[in-house]
């Protein structure tokens, strides 16, 4: 009787361990930190809990270049994961890497799952699709850049906190009235110094970055980012440098806690900042659309997504797919979208869950979060606005921040180190194209 038992107990975990082995695993590799960590492990969970057939296993990898970095390697020893998440300027790089992605067309199309490119927001597809409008990833966190301000210190500085600056020319002159009024270590400033003043500032004003639309139409581009109009930009943040009115605030956005402490009044980074802002400023705040120049015939144009989307890697068995694309199902999923848009303040993917959103009311209570969607449907793209795709550009950005920080440290007159970043960045792309097509 105690070996019959025995055998039922056994029997019984045989059946629940292969149960568990049936389960297919999906490994999703991501560069998220505290809040934004949170919600990719809700969205696997939630994910996990629907259904039976399938498990996503998060894994935070390092900053996006790391997560990207460590992405390509592993798929070189035969050990990606199912799920990159990679930010916008890693594409190019992605597209360049043979054979290491499975575009997310084909992938949802293979896979049965009901999948239409049109259905999601054109300004964020744009993006990731090929001049064809073949989806390549997956559209995540999508975001773009805007202007925070801090309403209590215009109030101060006798400026309108309802009416903010709308042109360059405005800003430069609220920031030194702030300057005036005790903001005196900085009137304004910007994260990511290269995303802002070279690649948005381009877009916005339907300047090109690079020809070949922007890298868009192929290789052998050439930068174009000592053009009059980054020269005087850089010149204007220079000259504004000496005044005590611009301060610089670093490459990334490790700068931007200078904002929700009250030190920057004025201050311009992605509106992905929304959720920090929200936490921690102690004053009065609103966002509102970037800065143009209103001599630029035609300005302001639109701007340019930033974020990261999901790339499926290559070389995984069609049930694994199948997985992936019912993960990305999920994720498209409008009341899903419209929970994501309203709770971190990333963009909504799809034009049914920012319709839901609109239709709702909800901007009116809070404006700011609209702010990036208006600003990427402002107009429709150009070659010049659509976006950036030029390989190793994480590489490229760093060099362009290098000549830029030699001009503000007055090392190099603005044209100079425009120049030169120019020069140096065209190299590291002739580069980039012989490894890619060799």
């Amino acid at each position: 009787m105690t070996k019959f038992r025995y055998s039922v107990a056994t029997a019984a975990l045989v059946l629940s361990t292969t149960g568990a082995l049936a389960q297919t695993e999906i490994q999703w590799w991501h560069a998220m930190t505290g809040a934004n960590n949170d919600v990719i492990v809700r969205l696997s969970e939630e994910f996990n809990a629907s259904q039976k057939d399938y498990k996503v296993v998060p894994a935070y990898k390092g900053s996006y270049a790391d997560t990207l970095n460590a992405g390509i390697a592993a798929f070189r020893a035969n050990q990606a994961p199912h799920i990159m998440q990679v930010f916008e300027v890693g594409t190019a790089t992605m597209m360049g890497a043979k054979g290491a992605v499975k575009p997310v067309q084909d992938l949802m199309r293979e896979a049965g799952e009901n999948f239409d490119p049109k259905s999601y927001l054109p300004a964020i597809t744009g993006y990731y699709s090929t001049v064809k409008g073949e989806m390549l990833s997956f559209p995540f966190n999508s975001s773009s850049a805007v202007m925070w301000y801090n309403k209590d210190a215009f109030r101060k500085a006798g400026l309108n906190a309802d009416v903010p600056p709308k042109t360059w020319p405005e800003v430069f002159d609220a920031a030194r009235k702030l300057k005036a009024a005790g903001w005196d270590k900085c009137g304004f400033s910007t994260a990511w110094v290269t995303w802002l003043n070279i690649e948005q500032l381009g877009a916005w004003h339907n300047v090109p970055v690079g020809t070949k639309s922007n890298g868009f139409d192929g290789f052998d581009s050439v930068f174009q980012v000592n053009s009059p109009l980054f020269v005087k930009h850089l010149t204007n943040l220079v000259d504004l440098q000496k005044e005590g009115v611009f301060s610089y605030s670093g490459r990334t956005n490790t700068g931007e806690g200078r904002f929700t402490s009250g030190e920057c009044p004025i201050f311009l980074t992605s509106s992905a900042f929304f959720g920090n802002v929200r936490a921690n400023a102690k004053f009065d705040w609103a966002n509102t659309v970037m800065p143009y120049y209103p001599d630029q015939p035609g300005a302001p144009q639109n701007s340019i997504i930033g974020g990261a989307s999901l790339w499926v890697m290559g070389g995984k068995s069609a049930a694994e797919y199948k997985g992936v694309a019912r993960f990305f199902t999920f994720l498209s999923d409008v009341d899903r979208q419209v929970k994501l848009h309203t709770e971190s303040g990333y963009l909504p993917i799809t034009k049914a869950a920012y319709a839901k959103v609109k239709d709702s009311g909800f901007y009116k209570e809070r404006p700011f979060l609209e702010t990036p969607l208006l600003q990427l449907n402002n107009k429709e793209p150009t070659e010049n606005s659509r976006g950036v795709r030029f390989g190793n550009l994480v590489q490229i950005r760093d060099i362009w921040s290098e000549e830029i920080e030699a001009a503000l440290n007055g090392q190099k007159t603005p044209k100079a180190a425009l120049d030169a970043a120019a020069e140096r960045g065209n190299a590291v792309l002739r580069q980039f194209e012989r490894t890619v097509t060799r």
